[in-house]
Order: structure tokens, then C-alpha cells, then sequence
């Protein structure tokens, strides 16, 4: 069951694409998070949706909002990704324990082995004020997280 509106958001510690460790819980009292879930790194929908974030940086990633994206790709997987497509925001890797995370948010497709679309907004004191889940093949609205973070 998908993480809902008003709930805590599960803390965490995964490897971004470069090695280093990464929190939910290091943002707490700092910034708002996006995080999003994609199912795999170098797939038409999943590059073509962190390019649209990376062509729109500033607005999901500033003083104020913090950007983390999660696959269950290993991390050497995500550094070449995050490389070849000029993603400078973190990659995070939740390929071990494979999925802890994308469970963790109810958003792990167990029979694919991968997670599905989806994309909480965690306000600084770590709660989810706007979630979307879409399925593998469904893009998501970026102008959908534009209004929900100009709502904090």
C-alpha cells in the first residue's frame, strides 16, 4: 500500500550514484524533498522524465527543496546513467536489500522486482503532503509537483 498525505515519511540511508550515503532524515528542518521512484535507469520513459527534472533543476532542487530519485539499479549502474545524461541532482540505489526502500513507500512492484512511479513531497519536518503513483508505462505531470510545492 502506497505511502498517503499526512503520514511520516519512512527515514532511509541509501547509496546515491557516486558512492556516498544520503538520508531522508538529513534534510529534516532544512528542505522539502521530491522523491521520486523510477523503475529502471536507461529505459525510454524513466531518462526521458529525469531529463525533463534536469532540464528544470532549479525549481525541484534550490535553497528551499531537495531532489532525490530512487531506482533499484546498483550504484555503478546510476553513476554511468547520471553521467551520460548530465544528471546532476542524486541517484539513489536501492538494489540492497533489493527494494527495503520502494517497500518502505509502498511502491515496489514485487512481481517486475522493480519500483513503479511514484513521487512524495515531504515537507522539512518529514511528511508527506502531496503523493502521486503512476504505473511502469505512465510519464508523470512535473507541473503536478510545481503546484504541490508551491503549496508548502
Amino acid at each position: 500500500m502506497a505511502i498517503e498525505v499526512g503520514d511520516k515519511a519512512p527515514d532511509f540511508e541509501l547509496k546515491d550514484n557516486h558512492g556516498a550515503t544520503v538520508r531522508l532524515s538529513d534534510f529534516r528542518g532544512e528542505k522539502a524533498v521530491v522523491l521520486l521512484f523510477y523503475p529502471f535507469a536507461f529505459t525510454g520513459v524513466c531518462t526521458g522524465e529525469l531529463c525533463e527534472l534536469r532540464d528544470q533543476l532549479p525549481r525541484f532542487q534550490n535553497d528551499d527543496v531537495q531532489l532525490l530519485a530512487v531506482s533499484n539499479d546498483s550504484v555503478p549502474t546510476l553513476r554511468v546513467f547520471g553521467e551520460q545524461e548530465g544528471l546532476e541532482y542524486p541517484l539513489l540505489s536501492d538494489f540492497w536489500p533489493h527494494g527495503e526502500t520502494s517497500r518502505a513507500y509502498g511502491v515496489f512492484d514485487e512481481d517486475k522486482g522493480c519500483a513503479v512511479r511514484g513521487t512524495c513531497i515531504i515537507d522539512k519536518d518529514g511528511v508527506v503532503r502531496w503523493t502521486v503513483v503512476n504505473g511502469l508505462p505512465d510519464a508523470r505531470d512535473l507541473n503536478e509537483y510545481i503546484k504541490a510545492l508551491d503549496s508548502l
